[in-house]
């Protein structure tokens, strides 16, 4: 079987990319394209100065189970793969429409952590809806024997008051006077591969500035601080929520941008609107995605 190639005689895969509020992604359509995205790959293709370069690389491909449209794989910067990205979710929902893979308004998307429901809004932006956040520490995980709001974190010579937090990824959330100041740079990275948190977190450092407006800057796993991380948005929200300082609709303020998360409490999804933008399409050489491995579509 031979690989799909573009229309010119190089043997390349089709990519575009996107940006959700300046988190930006690289995607392919593996529906079309046999694709196989081994770490040192990801990590090529990502690079800022030798490659595209992207915080993820988002990847295409066929639904596995009936009550899905595609399935939805996201890999880190650093070549892991992981099962949530929120922003990548919007950009994922624009990109199969563009692509001309579906042309349906609302579409189900197959995770690692369970189905996502992408709807297409009139001016645009796209609502997502995240699923039900996981608040026992089994679930985020986060060593902890109790559920509760809010837990102590021994960090170095310090103990801080976060929120445990999964939106079928990690999450810590601080909160803090000012964004601004918020060591993110020093501390995100501690609190990322800290030992109670054993899949490793992204890292939210959020400023309530009332009850229906936050901001948000956000360490994420894998790849560093990046200029918006919607499940870790929805996550900060969920912690507000819990600690009775958010109302249930809240603007969420990003360096790259705003989204809008809504959560009407326990037991109930986080849904998740914002804008998602094609920045540009392009080729890769398929030497460099699949190595010396076969495969064909």
């Amino acid at each position: 079987m031979s690989h799909a190639l573009t229309d010119s005689a190089s043997p390349s895969l089709r990519f575009t990319k996107m940006q959700g509020l300046g988190n930006d992604f690289v995607i392919f359509d593996g529906v079309r394209q046999r694709i196989e995205l081994r770490p040192e790959a990801v990590r090529a293709i990502a690079d800022r100065h030798f490659g595209v370069g992207c915080d993820q690389i988002l990847l295409v491909e066929a639904a596995t189970s009936p009550n899905a449209d595609f399935r939805y794989r996201i890999f880190n910067a650093d070549g892991t793969e992981v099962a949530q990205c929120g922003n990548g979710a919007r950009c994922f929902a624009v990109f199969v429409r563009r692509a001309g893979l579906t042309n349906k308004e609302v579409i189900t998307v197959e995770t690692q952590s369970g189905h996502l429901m992408l709807h297409h809004q009139s001016n645009g932006e796209i609502t997502v809806n995240m699923g039900i956040p996981q608040l026992a520490p089994a679930d985020v995980p986060f060593r902890n024997n109790e559920e509760a709001p809010e837990y102590l974190l021994s960090v170095g010579d310090d103990t801080l008051r976060i929120a445990a937090v999964g939106m079928g990824n990690p999450h810590a959330v601080l909160r803090v006077s000012s964004v601004t100041d918020a060591p993110v740079a020093t501390l995100g990275p501690r609190i990322e591969t800290h030992p109670d948190f054993p899949r490793h977190c992204n890292v939210g450092f959020m400023e309530v500035c009332d009850r229906s407006h936050v901001q948000l800057r956000v360490w994420e796993r894998g790849v560093g601080e990046t200029l918006a991380c919607g499940s870790n948005a929805c996550a900060a929200i969920v912690a507000g929520i819990r600690w009775d300082e958010l109302d249930h609709a809240v603007a969420v303020t990003l360096p790259g941008g705003s989204l809008y998360i809504e959560w009407a409490g326990p037991g109930q999804p986080v849904m998740m609107t914002g804008p998602a933008q094609v920045v540009f399409d392009g080729v890769w050489p398929i030497s460099a995605v699949l190595g010396n491995s076969e495969g064909g579509s």
